[in-house]
């Protein structure tokens, strides 16, 4: 008989035992929580063109998603520890209370400089939102499946990225972009009200120490490197002495980083799960997934808007395939996983698919038309929507139980981090090119004072045809070029998705074998070409009978 190994079952103790409607009520009530957290990540892109138009500065308008992302990365390995060590419930809240000052403080904002340091502490809170939620589903439901419920976590993504563009631009255009920002506000206290009333209070909650010194080590080398590739070509010189003094920095203070981890009684991000081979593939592919898709998708309103010269809630209207496709795949993915038991296939052909997508938008220029446009996103969106709650669903597969948010906040650490460097590269590469296509393409033209890089929408309503053409074509062959970056990137995760273990989903019991194999990155026992587990359903039925059959 073949024997199926599994991964390893909750150290310290079962899952909770709690019937399907309180289940429901504790998922629901994490749907808000995520849903206040995914909706700054998308509400906010129709607005950027004209919140550079209003506050300047377009060679940083990636800070200003940047920002957001660098603190929700450097922020989600802290959020975990103290959810595992002390209780997830009062985190969880406390993330939404940070999230709405920061919400509030952006809406007051005068300068770009003060945005963007507010929008860092929204994505502080959001950190604490994204792990949270993520965290307290594996504290409430067995991996087996856990894939409906990640599924439907990915479609929360998925609507928020419909709604989110259109909300921003009908609030840009019909109100103000502050209201992009306050908006928040009382979805926030309805997430607080909710979760208060829903969610269980002992979860995993394990009286130790916090690795300080290790989260401050990690937080300023991330955010070193970060500074680094975004203001390296643009604000200041490859060679000069800031961006050498950054790039120093930032490796000094993850080596100490490093060193400090291999000694600290509770690490923030124990270096020993890097020697499980499902979390360091999973963080892989989600840095490499993240770099791509927040660095690629962040221009996608600018060129509808300046290149294709639609209005902020039009340029909503046509992100929706992209979303749509994301939606889709995300759910059908996630039903697929708890039915069949096995999700590797997903983040495999996500990749593929939204390789293809990063290279059909190169392609695109202002005389693109909307349908291929809207294709060509909707391809985008398919391949996305397989990629990245599947991994998350394999991590914590993976981990011991008491490891749980750890594990969580490290898989989506790692794909933040990709997002916040995607998001300084691409932003670095666009401003650089800009600047020379704008001067190449208005050259000779008189430009009114003003135009160039930090133009909004409305005043190119106002602007002679001939630098209406020039500015058009800039900003489309900028973008393209943009795209042009991320295509060998998406091939890049293709590649790691292949490397990604493929463990059955548990439901019940444990393997005390297959978890040393897991744990320490040993051989597994059984394991067939491709990670594919021979003779999964008989084995399986000698676990639980039953089981078997399902998938």
């Amino acid at each position: 008989m073949t024997e199926v190994l599994e991964a390893p079952g909750p150290g310290g103790g079962s899952l909770p035992h709690l019937d399907r409607r309180r289940v429901l009520l504790i998922i629901g009530a994490l749907m808000l929580g995520m849903l206040l957290a995914a909706l700054d990540q998308t509400v906010v892109s129709t607005a950027l063109p004209t919140i550079v138009g209003d506050l300047g500065g377009a060679s940083h308008i990636a800070w200003i998603v940047t920002a957001y992302l660098l603190t929700s990365t450097v922020s989600t390995p802290l959020w975990g520890k103290l959810g595992d060590l002390y209780g997830r419930k009062q985190f969880f809240q406390a993330s939404i209370v940070i999230f709405l000052i920061g919400s509030a403080l952006s809406g007051l904002s005068q300068t770009l400089g003060m945005l963007i340091v507010f929008r860092g502490v929204q994505g502080l809170g959001a950190g604490g939102l994204m792990v949270g939620a993520q965290a307290i589903v594996g504290d409430v439901v067995e991996p087996r499946e856990r894939g409906k419920y990640q599924g439907l976590f990915g479609a929360v993504f998925a609507v928020t990225t419909v709604i989110g563009p259109l909300l921003g631009g009908f609030l840009t255009q019909d109100a103000s972009w502050r209201w992009v920002f306050y908006l928040n506000v009382p979805l926030g206290f309805l997430a607080l009200v909710v979760t208060a009333a829903v969610l269980p209070g002992n979860l995993s909650r394990v009286q130790r120490a916090i690795d300080y010194r290790g989260t401050i080590l990690l937080s300023l080398g991330v955010t070193a490197l970060v500074l680094l590739v975004s203001l390296g070509g643009t604000t200041y010189g490859w060679g000069s002495l800031p961006i050498a003094v950054l790039g120093v920095a930032g490796v000094v203070l993850l080596v100490a980083w490093a060193v400090v981890e291999r000694r600290a009684a509770e690490p923030i991000l124990p270096l020993r799960l890097f020697a499980n081979r499902t979390f360091a593939a999973a963080s892989a592919v989600g840095f490499v997934v993240g770099f791509a898709l927040f660095g690629a998708v962040t221009f996608l309103p600018v060129f509808l808007q300046v290149a294709k010269g639609v209005d902020p809630t039009v340029s909503g209207l046509q992100l929706l395939p992209l979303m749509g496709g994301l939606l889709f795949t995300s759910i059908v993915s996630g039903f697929l996983i708890s039915r069949w038991g096995r999700y590797k296939v997903f983040p495999v052909a996500g990749t593929a698919v939204m390789t293809l997508g990063l290279y059909l938008l190169s392609t695109v220029d202002a005389s693109t038309s909307t349908a291929l446009m809207a294709l060509y996103m909707a391809v985008m969106g398919l391949g996305l929507g397989g990629v990245m709650q599947v991994l998350v669903i394999a991590v914590q597969n993976a981990v011991e139980r008491s490891e749980l948010g750890v594990a969580t906040a490290g898989a989506t650490f790692f794909r933040s981090i990709g997002g916040s460097f995607g998001a300084a590269i691409f932003g670095a590469i666009f401003a650089n090119v800009l600047q020379s296509r704008l001067a190449r393409d208005l050259r000779g033209l008189r430009v009114p004072k003003g135009l160039g890089a930090s133009v909004s929408p409305a005043r190119l309503t106002h602007v002679p045809p001939a630098v209406l053409h020039g500015v058009k074509a800039a900003y489309a062959s900028s973008i393209d070029t943009v795209f042009v970056v991320a295509v060998p990137i998406g091939a890049v995760a293709f590649l790691l998705s292949w490397l990604l273990p493929e463990l059955s989903l548990r439901s019940s019991g444990e393997h005390a074998g297959a978890r040393a194999a897991v744990l320490e990155g040993a051989p597994l026992a059984g394991e067939a070409p491709g990670g594919a587990l021979p003779g999964v359903g008989s084995a399986m039925e000698q676990v639980d009978p039953g089981l078997g059959r399902q998938g």
